[in-house]
């Protein structure tokens, strides 16, 4: 974005400076401060872009003359220096030199072009906004298959990983996530419905801290601390290891969803609250849940020191799970868990009465995400990997793993 019409473009490190101060953690007038532009400047750049932070918020690459460098070009031309030597000077190859020369307007007044890094600057920055056919606009193909996925909830970095596994060797299926963001978020970009922004995980470009550390609770009789945990679970290498938390809804309703993480494989299953919960109402619903697993597959539960898990004793007596409790303000301690609860928000927004959701929509909820393509399976799904653990852990081939 530039100024207005009639007046010089602001160079493109401007841009790259407020970028680099919002990834900081700045807010949009600070970082234009720091860019050394109006906030209005600042707000342009964001809403230009949807609020999606470039992939060059690092500056010019190697592939691309600052503007630095064209200054130098400049000075050592003006001093008739050759292209090898300013390539050599600059560390350049004498192509990148030659051709940034030849780019030079002819000069009237004496043979041949005169180099001046102010016009050359204008004229790279010029045209690096050119607009671009975007790859998601000329392949048909690629984009309904990436809007076919985005309908279905996956993140846009989960699409770009299981097309480079479903088509390893088509190189037109391949597409990185960030033009996907850009293909539904930036304005001249949008080769993609603007509507399929509502299937994002959160709606927003930029995330926000996650919560406020968790208010102090009571200590809860009996508990294990996971400092007692055995080692083995933190290996991720046996299912049947599993973590939890409990998803509120808005405090009028005291609603709240109960969800469940398998460590090794991610495989999600949730449970329906309908009257609270209660320790009393947690323990039914994780008794009733759990006892629906092989005993194989109930190994342990990781939980926060929430109250809700006081009738802990019960639960492990009934289902022979091992049951250890996080450390307070501690939520990494079962980092699978955090991040799916962060995922479920897409579906079950705060501020919302969680009660009037029934099991089949949680189980359907479940299923969705033990289908969505993992980064760290290699972009293979929840389902796939826990089924896979339980394929390699028996002489016979399993029956279809739970779908939550």
């Amino acid at each position: 974005m530039g100024a207005r019409s009639g007046r010089p473009r602001l160079p493109v490190e401007r841009e790259y400076e407020f970028w680099r101060a919002l990834r900081q953690g700045q807010s949009i007038a600070d970082s234009a401060a720091a860019a050394g532009v109006s906030p209005r400047h600042g707000t342009q750049w964001f809403a230009h872009r949807g609020g999606v932070m470039p992939s060059t918020t690092a500056g010019p690459g190697k592939r691309s003359l600052s503007f630095a460098e064209r200054e130098d070009i400049a000075l050592l031309r003006a001093q008739k220096s050759g292209v090898r030597e300013i390539a050599r000077r600059l560390g350049r190859n004498p192509a990148t030199i030659s051709r940034e020369l030849r780019r030079a307007p002819p000069d009237p007044r004496r043979r041949g072009p005169r180099y001046r890094a102010s016009t050359a600057q204008a004229a790279a920055d010029e045209r690096a906004r050119r607009p671009k056919t975007a790859k998601l606009a000329a392949n048909l193909r690629l984009r309904r298959a990436v809007q076919h996925r985005l309908r279905d909830n996956h993140s846009p970095e989960q699409i770009a990983g299981r097309l480079r596994a479903d088509y390893p060797g088509d190189r037109e299926m391949r597409v990185s996530h960030e033009t996907i963001y850009q293909a539904v978020y930036v304005q001249g970009r949008g080769a993609l419905n603007r509507e399929l922004v509502r299937h994002l995980r959160t709606g927003r470009a930029l995330r926000k801290p996650r919560r406020q550390p968790q208010e102090r609770r009571g200590r809860i009789p009996d508990m294990v601390n996971i400092a007692q945990r055995p080692e083995e679970v933190e290996d991720r290498a046996v299912p049947g290891d599993w973590e939890g938390d409990l998803i509120l809804g808005s405090v009028a309703s005291a609603s709240a969803i109960g969800t469940l993480v398998e460590r090794a494989s991610g495989f999600v299953m949730l449970l329906h609250l309908p009257r609270g919960h209660g320790s009393a109402q947690v323990a039914r619903a994780m008794t009733a849940t759990m006892s629906e697993l092989p005993r194989h597959l109930r190994r342990s539960l990781t939980w926060d020191q929430g109250r809700e898990m006081s009738g802990h004793l019960r639960i492990a007596r009934a289902t022979g799970l091992a049951i250890y409790f996080c450390d307070p303000h501690s939520p990494w301690q079962r980092g699978s868990n955090e991040n799916t609860n962060g995922l479920l928000r897409q579906y079950f927004p705060k501020g919302t009465d969680l009660s009037t959701w029934g099991p089949g929509y949680l189980d359907q909820v479940a299923a969705e995400l033990n289908n969505r393509p993992r980064k760290r399976f290699a972009w293979r799904t929840p389902a796939e990997v826990l089924g896979k653990l339980l394929y390699d852990q028996s002489d016979d081939p399993p029956g279809v793993a739970p779908t939550g």
